[in-house]
């Protein structure tokens, strides 16, 4: 059987292939290659990660991995250092030994007699962010990656800091490592040594959001591991891929306009592979990425060089809703460059709203603690309700500039830039900009966003407190996007002096004093239908299992009457499920609590905790995980407990508490 270029080969699967680091510490490798690979050696597309490739990346490994496998490739899918059924501890995100430790399995896979000596490499969020990472260090087997999802600049689009403004996601992702990593091997791949490596971990496992929450400027800790240092060091071809629904909007661009060679792809998608992501459409990732492998690993001539350098789903202007389907829209292309060189279309915000000209300015922003409860996730993953809904609410406890409807289908695409003047009567203050589609009857939709520290204002590395009462300009780049406003509808500019709970409050409630403002937005000539089409989606056999208890996905808000705190509950169940093929039962619930008091920055307080569960036949493996923040004018406090039972017996416990300094935060 034959597909394009490619004739299919048969494929085997290998559960377990051990590769031993220089230093003794062996990983487990599940792989999907061609049956006659050591007669016809292949090249090695590599996937490396901390999220279990036995009962975590399962379901998206089966639709992705046999594909490439059966076109001639070997797919290796690595549980990194301390995670899944590999050995050793894992320390913090993208360490140097993470990294040295890809760089020698693709070093081992290149000099395999089954490979072909070429490598590439390919993720998405953790694997996307080290793939880069990897590719800066330049090995030589590793010709091309395939990134998704993932960033450049580990401090100014991760989920640990926005525009300066600690996310509050620092301490929710951090929650769900805090919980994942702590998970038991499988015995039935690892043996009698599983309890062993289990409690390992479990003493060892650290609780990154103090580790992260240590560095509240761009100091060497971010450094590492950002590529946009020196985007010269990667040699490696470079496709990313993002989604407009995704928390890293603003890397697919970026590399785009930074790496020579580089193809960039954004659709309408949250943090998903785009062969099965939503919101569709979706595309024939499969086969885009292929093109990539044959051209790159194999030398075949597939035509990507003459690809558009980018390719992004242009967004209709629709209704706002939690969650879509689907959005309608149209695939726009830019043939060099992602679009830097696009007229721009300038508005002043005046006291009369946005106007084509400027105009008298003096607006005070003193908003409730409570506003930004309809900003979404920060980045939605669960495909529960994550997205941001109707702004009105949150528009009602900012300052809005409203324009003139628009006089003709006016497409966004790329970054805008809004610059203020302003002033504060606090030294510590933020703000969050919204760049939102008002709708005729008032209905209210987030196009993009930012948010900055006001004492960020001058960079990053070295914050400064403002001075109560002094004028001060700033200005904050918005996230890209690619969206239409149709003709007769407004664009308004919200402002406000909160987001929460995407970011964690200033530590005193200010009043923040507008004079100058200017929205600077690239508007690219009207699409008028799709100028690239994709394939339509492929995948391979789904994962096979047994559903024991079905996923369910809760977000709701709640208004304590008597204390006058809200609240946002997040309980996300990610079922019960036992695989069909090795009969491993895992489940998962996760529980989030946001609360504040709209009148007061220090009642502040996050809660998050997790229930993981392994088991099949007689054995039953538990840990519960639970952590809290909070924070007073000069500190934050933290505290986590982990617990792990076996057959319902606590075997461990731990606790932390950590009282870590407010830098200018």
């Amino acid at each position: 059987m034959t597909d394009g270029q490619n004739t299919l080969r048969d494929i085997e699967e290998l559960p377990d292939m051990g590769i031993t680091l220089s230093d003794g510490c062996r990983l487990s490798a599940r792989v999907w290659r061609p049956v006659d690979a050591g007669d016809r050696p292949v090249p090695a597309i590599l996937e490396y990660l901390p999220y279990r490739k036995r009962d975590g990346t399962t379901a998206r490994d089966a639709l992705t991995h046999p594909y490439f496998a059966k076109r001639g490739y070997a797919c290796i899918r690595v549980d990194m250092r301390g995670n899944g059924d590999s050995e050793g501890l894992m320390t913090d995100e993208y360490t140097q030994q993470e990294l040295d430790d890809a760089v020698e399995v693709i070093n081992w896979l290149g000099a395999q007699d089954w490979c072909s000596g070429t490598v590439g490499m390919m993720g998405i969020s953790w694997g996307g962010f080290n793939g880069l990472q990897v590719a800066a260090l330049q090995p030589e087997p590793l010709k091309a990656v395939i990134t998704l999802c993932s960033t450049a600049d580990r401090f100014a689009d991760d989920i640990h800091y926005k525009g300066g403004c600690l996310l509050n996601e620092n301490l929710g992702w951090g929650a769900t490592m805090w919980s994942y990593s702590s998970r038991a091997p499988d015995p039935a791949l690892v043996g009698d040594k599983w309890r062993e490596m289990w409690m390992e971990r479990l003493e060892n496992e650290p609780f990154l959001p103090a580790t992260w929450l240590r560095h509240q400027r761009r100091d060497d800790y971010w450094r590492h591991g950002s590529v946009c240092e020196d985007y010269s060091a990667i040699k490696a071809k470079v496709l990313a891929v993002g989604g407009w629904g995704d928390a890293y909007k603003n890397t697919v661009p970026t590399l785009v306009e930074n790496l020579p060679d580089a193809k960039g792809i954004v659709g309408p998608w949250v943090h998903k592979y785009p062969h099965f992501a939503v919101p569709e459409p979706r595309i024939g990732f499969l086969q885009e990425a292929l093109r990539w492998w044959d051209r790159w690993l194999k030398n075949i001539d597939t035509g990507v060089e003459t690809d558009p350098d980018y390719r992004a789903y242009l967004m209709d202007g629709v209704r706002p809703a939690t969650w879509y389907v689907e959005r309608p829209g149209r695939w726009v292309a830019e043939a060099d460059g992602a679009g830097a060189d696009l007229p721009r279309r300038i508005l002043h915000m005046t006291d009369t709203g946005l106007a084509e000209a400027p105009g008298d300015l003096d607006a005070k922003v003193a908003s409730p603690q409570d506003c930004g409860a309809d900003a979404g996730e920060y980045c939605a993953i669960w495909l529960g309700p994550e997205l941001p809904g109707d702004q009105r609410r949150d528009d009602a406890m900012s300052v809005c500039f409203d324009s003139v409807p628009v006089d003709a289908d006016t497409d966004i695409v790329g970054a805008p830039l809004i610059t203020l003047r302003l002033r504060s009567n606090t030294p510590q203050a933020q703000i969050a900009v919204r760049l939102n589609h008002v709708h005729p009857d008032g209905a209210s939709t987030r196009i993009t966003y930012g948010v900055l520290n006001l004492s960020h204002r001058d960079g990053p590395v070295e914050p400064a407190p403002l001075t109560p009462g002094a004028e001060t300009g700033v200005s904050l780049q918005l996230d890209h996007i690619a969206y239409r406003v149709p003709a007769g509808h407004r664009l308004r500019v919200a402002i406000s002096s909160a987001y929460w709970p995407l970011v964690w409050p200033s530590p005193e409630s200010g009043t923040l004093t507008l004079t100058s403002g200017k929205l600077d937005m690239p508007v690219r000539a009207t699409a008028t239908g799709n100028e690239w089409t994709f394939p339509p989606p492929a995948t391979e056999t789904p994962w096979q299992t047994e559903t024991l208890r079905e996923p369910a996905h809760v977000r709701r808000q709640e208004t304590d009457q008597n204390s006058g705190i809200v609240s946002l509950v997040i309980e996300d169940d990610f079922g019960m499920d036992r695989d069909c093929d090795h009969g491993l039962i895992n489940g998962s619930i996760a529980r989030e609590k946001w609360m504040i008091h709209p009148d007061d920055p220090l009642s502040a307080r996050g809660e998050c905790r997790w229930t993981d569960e392994l088991a099949r036949d007689d054995w039953h493996l538990r840990t519960e995980t639970r952590c809290e923040m909070w924070s007073d004018k000069t500190h934050f406090h933290l505290t986590a407990r982990i617990e792990a039972f076996d057959n319902d017996q606590l075997v461990y416990e731990r606790d932390i508490a950590e009282k870590l300094p407010r830098d200018h935060l």
